[in-house]
């Protein structure tokens, strides 16, 4: 649902002669200059080419921060599958295999079987995915984010050792103890990093406080450093240290059939004491924004006020009132005559503004769980597809899903294939952000948050719809085709721990569905991120990333009331299906924002001007601690 603008609808001033100039708006004067800019007037920043700014040292410590909590996170989780589902294997104390079993042996501890592992790790996803809501309300209104993330990431190792003692010798010893250990620390550790999640972000192109302005090139051409082209670039390496962590997974996969689960859980947990060490010695040349006080609650009541006279029983009726011009009128001060306005506002018209802008933006996020079910088939099922084809032997662990009766390491899929996605996103990012957008750039062709999101949600799509076909191919070329064996079940004989006898097909046929969602991401995801902070109030963009980092739990959520389709039988109509979901649902979504689209340039002033505590698109009080 698209809330009216209260800057765009105001009945008395529709656009001022000084948003005309700040945002370029038709008809303004091409020699001014743009305010809040070092000397740009309108006719350079609408012919000269706009390219990013150099990042701030403080920018990459924060790559750092998060390049070392992702691995933590991906190092431990991608583990869970095996550590939870299957028993210690053969002579194995740790869940480490035997050196002499390790051609068929998998890592093991907990014997809890699939459904229980599939259970857990769904909650896992989607509790982390709940948390940032506590670290954002708590950086904004309370500690600020710096804070936050420095005390956080002590809950975060907490729970890593935590996780560390739920895989000791003597825990594992009894299984019940070790099961409630780790679930103790999923909680602990999701707590840290939902809350970190919900910082970090918004921290990291805080960092940046250049301006617009000009500057000629050693090529003698004349191009405009742009804030928004800076933070496209910034979101882009910050999504690229979140993949390098990622990696993370290759070496606890390892670790875990080598030595055991005990020290596949201590490496991260060692690499994790560098993000307190970084923020220590960092603290100086952070640029930090203090706490802002009770603004959800200010939200809140602004809310109430507005859609108390415009609910009705009548839903349609209800959809017109907030559609409505006046919508936001009876929560603005100077609605109200002096002396008769409600006790309950302590707000200016200009925040009443923030909050319609806000919530314009929060309900773009509103479409992305369609997005992540795609997304999450690559930490699935696509992996077991992979186990119905031709391919070498690995830990089984590289992937996430795995059939609860495969255990020879012939069916698995190869780390090549697994790990295809974020390496494909670590190459991919630099392309896109030297050769794609500045290509984009200088033929005036406006790819714009919305269109990139549009384009993530076609391609994902298109992934979806190559795996379905994949699948299909898969099923008739199996050599169990017709037996009601699955493909990736598919053996030679019926003994376990047979030689498999997969389709003719190989495992690198499946990369295409690895390095498209990769694309879509790019386009998606990191564009997501860039949204939640450049369209938020300084006051509210931690509670925004949250918000945005929410819907992959509503994602979550639904991929579990899914687990009964969730079977190999019935991958090729589940791919299907979610590929042409995601392709109507994406066309749905440009749609509803194409006038957002239109007015992306104001919406990036959110929060800039007019009220008390701003001054020149920057927070008093913001400074380097």
């Amino acid at each position: 649902m698209s809330f009216p603008d209260d800057k765009a609808t105001d009945k008395a001033v529709t656009v001022s002669s000084l948003e005309n100039e700040k945002l370029g708006h038709p008809g303004s004067d091409g020699d001014s200059i743009i305010e809040g800019s070092e000397g740009v007037t309108q006719h350079e920043f609408d012919t000269l080419r706009h390219v990013a700014d150099r990042l701030p040292v403080s920018a990459w410590l924060v790559v750092l921060v998060e390049f070392s909590e992702r691995w933590t996170y991906y190092g431990t989780t991608n583990v869970f599958n095996n550590y939870i589902r299957a028993p210690l294997p053969r002579g194995s104390t740790t869940g480490a295999v035997l050196r002499s079993d390790r051609a068929f042996g998998i890592a093991g501890a907990l014997n809890q079987g699939q459904e229980k592992s599939f259970a857990i790790r769904t909650f896992n996803t989607f509790w982390v995915y709940v948390t940032p809501f506590l670290g954002g309300i708590l950086a904004d209104t309370v500690w600020g984010r710096f804070k936050t993330i420095a005390i956080f990431s002590v809950v975060v190792l907490i729970g890593h050792v935590i996780l560390v003692a739920s895989s000791s010798p003597a825990s594992l010893a009894h299984p019940q103890t070790a099961l409630g250990l780790l679930i103790f620390s999923i909680v602990v550790i999701g707590i840290g990093a939902g809350s970190i999640k919900a910082n970090v972000s918004p921290l990291i192109a805080e960092q940046y406080t250049g301006k617009l302005r000009k500057e000629t090139l050693p090529s003698g051409e004349v191009v405009i450093k742009s804030p928004a082209v800076t933070y496209q670039s910034i979101y882009l390496w910050f999504y690229a240290a979140i993949n390098f962590g990622s990696c993370g997974a290759i070496s606890a996969s390892f670790i875990a059939r080598d030595q055991g689960y005990w020290a596949a859980y201590l490496v991260p947990t060692c690499l994790f004491i560098m993000v307190p060490i970084v923020l220590f010695f960092g603290r100086k040349n952070y640029v930090v924004t203090p706490p802002r006080g009770s603004i959800l609650l200010e939200t809140l009541r602004v809310i109430r006020l507005a859609m108390t006279p415009a609910w009705s029983f009548n839903p349609i009726k209800t959809i017109n009132n907030i559609r409505a011009p006046d919508f936001w009128a009876p929560a603005k001060p100077s609605s109200y005559e002096v002396g008769r306005q409600p006790s309950i506002i302590s707000w200016d018209d200009e925040f009443v503004g923030e909050v319609g802008r806000t919530l314009n933006a929060c309900s773009v996020f509103l479409f992305f769980p369609f997005f992540w079910l795609c997304y999450s088939q690559i930490d699935g099922n696509l992996g077991t597809v992979a186990a119905g084809m031709t391919l070498n032997g690995t830990p089984n662990d590289l992937i996430q899903s795995v059939n609860p009766h495969l255990s020879s390491l012939g069916k698995l899929l190869t780390i090549e294939d697994r790990n295809l996605n974020p390496i494909s996103i670590i190459i991919m990012i630099p392309i896109f952000d030297y050769v794609v957008y500045p290509t984009l750039r200088r033929y005036k062709i406006n790819f714009s948050p919305i269109k990139r999101i549009y384009a993530g949600f076609l391609v994902a799509g298109l992934a979806m719809v190559y795996a379905s076909v994949l699948q299909s191919f898969i099923d008739r070329s199996s050599p169990c085709h017709g037996t009601g064996v699955a493909p990736s079940a598919c053996t030679k004989g019926t003994a376990p721990n047979e030689i498999p006898d997969p389709s003719p097909l190989n495992v690198w046929i499946v990369s295409g569905p690895y390095i498209l969602v990769g694309i879509a991401e790019i386009f998606a995801s990191i564009t997501s991120i860039e949204y939640a902070y450049t369209k938020a109030p300084y006051r509210m963009k931690s509670v925004v990333q949250a918000f945005s980092q929410f819907q992959t739990a509503v994602s979550a959520a639904l991929n579990f009331s899914l687990t009964a389709v969730n079977v190999e039988a019935k991958f090729k109509w589940l791919f299907a299906s979610f590929g042409i979901t995601a392709w109507v649902i994406g066309t749905i979504f440009f749609i509803t924002f194409r006038e957002l689209d239109r007015r992306e340039a104001a919406l990036n002033a959110i929060g800039s001007g007019g009220r008390e505590g701003f001054v020149d698109e920057h927070p008093v009080g913001e400074e380097k601690i």
